[in-house]
């Protein structure tokens, strides 16, 4: 395949996936506040293929991404980054990523789901973001 292929290609993967660099995705969490949900996995692998061409462009479909950051990590091109995000675990990963007064929170689902099971991982994550951020506004409006 010619380079210009390999381009299309990828370019192609990522607006049926909707899927921003890591860079890009960090950098509007890191505005908004948004939960970011990173997809870690490789071209070799059947189940990464099968969760970034099949079940992330229909979980998107159905709406459940609209709220979140996501982002796509090829481990073989971006090795050092997805051996981090991943704890050097096993492909694919979905990450997602929240930030609270403690700090970022992190919360992973390994390995090929469906897609009934990628939107309960973003559902709950959510719920427990918009939690995290009533309780924390409650606990700003009392006086000691």
């Amino acid at each position: 395949m010619t380079s210009i292929g390999i381009s299309i290609v990828l370019q192609a993967s990522l607006i049926a996936t909707g899927a921003n660099s890591y860079s890009e995705a960090r950098s509007t969490v890191t505005e908004t506040g948004q939960p970011m949900v990173v997809l870690v996995g490789a071209e070799w692998c059947p189940a990464c293929v099968e969760m970034k061409q099949n079940v992330i462009p229909k979980v998107k479909r159905r709406g459940i991404l609209r709220k979140i950051v996501f982002a796509t990590v090829n481990l073989d091109k971006q090795q050092k980054l997805g051996r981090q995000l991943t704890d050097g675990g096993p492909i694919p990963q979905l990450i997602m990523f929240r930030k609270t007064e403690k700090g970022w929170k992190r919360r992973k689902l390994i390995g090929g789901q469906s897609v009934g099971n990628v939107e309960n991982f973003v559902s709950q994550g959510m719920e427990l973001d918009t939690s995290a951020k009533k309780d924390a506004k409650r606990d700003a409006g009392r006086s000691i």
